[in-house]
């Protein structure tokens, strides 16, 4: 299990350590949440959106599918039984109005939904769950804070 230090930081040494936070919070996450993945390019978000998906997949019986980051289309969206998981990557939009034309807040209660590079959505949406990534001393060294929910 991911191992907590200072405080609220879970250390994420490893892909293990990403995955096993991943099960955990498949455990807490509903159709209805909103996941913010926040850090720096390389941080490991994609990689815990992929465990995350996949997790959901393998639990669902569903054949486990390849998962990447949809940074050029901007979703990428995997069907879960009963819900849809949808996973957004906002790095190339500059400005908020970009967004609305994605619906990113709509059929949220029969959906999960991520979000990579939420930074430019300013209005924080009900229940919100904040995974805040972030390198510790170099880049072999990684942490997040979970924000929304007790793990």
């Amino acid at each position: 299990m991911p191992t907590a230090i200072r405080g609220d930081k879970i250390h994420l040494s490893s892909e293990k350590k990403t995955e096993e936070l991943a099960n955990k919070l498949i455990k807490k996450i509903k159709p209805g949440n909103i996941v913010f993945l926040f850090g720096e390019m390389g941080v490991g978000k994609t990689t815990f959106a992929r465990y995350l998906i996949n997790g959901f997949q393998k639990l669902n019986k569903i054949k486990i599918t390849e998962v990447t980051s949809p940074t050029f289309n901007l979703l990428n969206e995997y069907p879960i039984n009963k819900f849809k998981l949808n996973h957004y990557d906002l790095f190339r939009l500059k400005s908020f109005d970009e967004i609305k034309n994605l619906d990113l807040f709509d059929e949220v209660t029969n959906a999960i939904t991520l979000i990579e590079w939420p930074e430019i959505i300013k209005v924080r949406p009900k229940n919100l769950i904040e995974l805040i990534f972030e390198y510790g001393k170099d880049h072999k060294t990684r942490y997040v804070l979970v924000k929304g929910v007790n793990l």
